[in-house]
């Protein structure tokens, strides 16, 4: 059995979905991750760790960098380890509510904005319903992901905003696992042919 992108009109193959780390990740910054695939196509792919937080930066610190006030609210938002590509540079999931030029709308339920100005307005209580931020991102080459996919390093499945927004970063990667039935603890590292 080998793995196929779907066919779609924009050729938008896994954008949308989770990408869930199979047990037996050799690369330890990926080791139970889950991550939000932005973007999927033939020039590669992106997308955020959503279950790895930052030890060493809050979400204040950060706005105290950015010379945002911080608002009393704020101890409550973490920052996560979005992946290993430009650590420095900031992304914010969120719900499509909050939409300006330089947003990318992902899909129906999720949007994606790397501007300061997000951070700012939800700093100012007019940020989106829902969010996340995330330093740093995930990216592949073409075909790169398809091939990781292909060697058991990722498992998928249809992302969905009550995971992503409203769980606990500490079980979003079981929580993935069971929306596709399956026992983490059953599963093998290693590919193999029927």
């Amino acid at each position: 059995m080998s793995f196929d992108p779907p066919e779609t009109e924009n050729d938008s193959y896994l954008t949308g979905q989770f990408l869930i780390a199979m047990p037996g990740m050799p690369d330890d910054r990926f080791q139970q991750t889950l991550i939000y695939l932005c973007a999927h196509g033939p020039e590669g792919a992106m997308g955020l760790v959503v279950n790895k937080p930052m030890e060493s930066i809050s979400f204040p610190d950060l706005l105290e960098q950015l010379e945002i006030t911080v608002p009393p609210e704020g101890e409550g938002i973490e920052v996560l380890f979005g992946g290993p590509v430009e650590t420095g540079r900031g992304f914010v999931l969120h719900s499509p509510d909050y939409v300006h030029d330089a947003t990318m709308v992902v899909d129906d339920d999720v949007a994606l904005t790397a501007t300061v100005d997000v951070l700012k307005a939800i700093a100012g209580g007019a940020g989106p319903r829902q969010s996340l931020l995330a330093l740093g991102y995930a990216g592949w080459g073409p075909g790169q992901l398809d091939d990781e996919i292909k060697e058991n390093g990722w498992l998928c499945v249809d992302a969905d905003p009550d995971l992503l927004f409203n769980t606990s970063v500490d079980t979003k990667w079981q929580g993935a696992m069971k929306k596709l039935g399956i026992d983490p603890f059953m599963l093998s590292d290693s590919a193999g042919n029927a």
